[in-house]
């Protein structure tokens, strides 16, 4: 679904399967971020396809983290080597390091992947579009959001949801950092929090209430 101009949400729903959202963006929708589950790329495929969207147009493939319902689709991207994968180091660093046992925890097996770009906090141009990386661990240690200036969308992955944060209790998870994290991405300005799970919010007023209510919730919690 076209959510404005340049960005296009497929939002995951399904309440028996975990999966995250996918955003495709740019000017000429060649960025995607998250690809989620390799077995369930397909929605993401079909509703591209209903955009009016082609997949192969796809350049640049961005995990905002590591953990498998986020990373684990760059599978469909290995026989691509147009198309580059991009992660922070950290989560690089999880996956060589933590991600098979982790992935084995989940029940599940170690993706197969491969790294092209390593993404550190700064300026990123995509497709014609002047993105800002920002490391937000936390819920994982390599976490980044993207925030997009000109449309004032923060891309939250795992760290922000609609009246929700993400969880610390899987390996590197950190409340202290995931508070900070937070802290951080609020004083952004920010009209829309496109998160890696659940409903966008979306309106400027809306966003200071869920970081309000966040704050208030579950800060106590870290």
């Amino acid at each position: 679904m076209q959510l404005s101009e340049n960005l296009w949400v497929y939002e995951w729903t399904s309440f028996t399967q975990n999966n995250c959202n996918t955003y495709v963006l740019g000017r000429k929708a060649k960025v995607l971020i998250d690809p989620g589950h390799s077995h369930l790329f397909s929605h993401v495929e079909r509703g591209m396809a209903a955009d009016g969207l082609d997949p192969a147009a796809l350049e640049l493939v961005i995990a905002t983290h590591s953990h498998p319902d986020h990373f684990e689709g760059v599978e469909k991207f290995l026989d691509r080597p147009e198309v580059k994968i991009a992660i922070h180091p950290d989560g690089q660093e999880f996956l060589e390091k933590a991600g098979l046992e982790f992935a084995r925890m989940l029940g599940m097996a170690n993706p197969r992947y491969r790294i092209d770009l390593n993404l550190v906090e700064g300026d990123l141009e995509a497709d014609g579009l002047k993105l800002q990386v920002f490391h937000t661990p936390g819920h994982s240690p390599g976490h980044i959001c993207l925030y997009w200036p000109e449309a004032k969308v923060l891309f939250s992955g795992d760290l922000i949801f609609n009246q929700g944060v993400g969880r610390t209790d899987f390996p590197g998870g950190d409340g202290r950092l995931l508070k900070q994290s937070i802290k951080r991405m609020s004083e952004l300005q920010v009209e829309t929090i496109l998160a890696g799970h659940g409903p966008a919010v979306q309106g400027r007023d809306q966003v200071k209430k869920n970081f309000a209510f966040i704050e208030q919730v579950y800060f106590p919690m870290f």
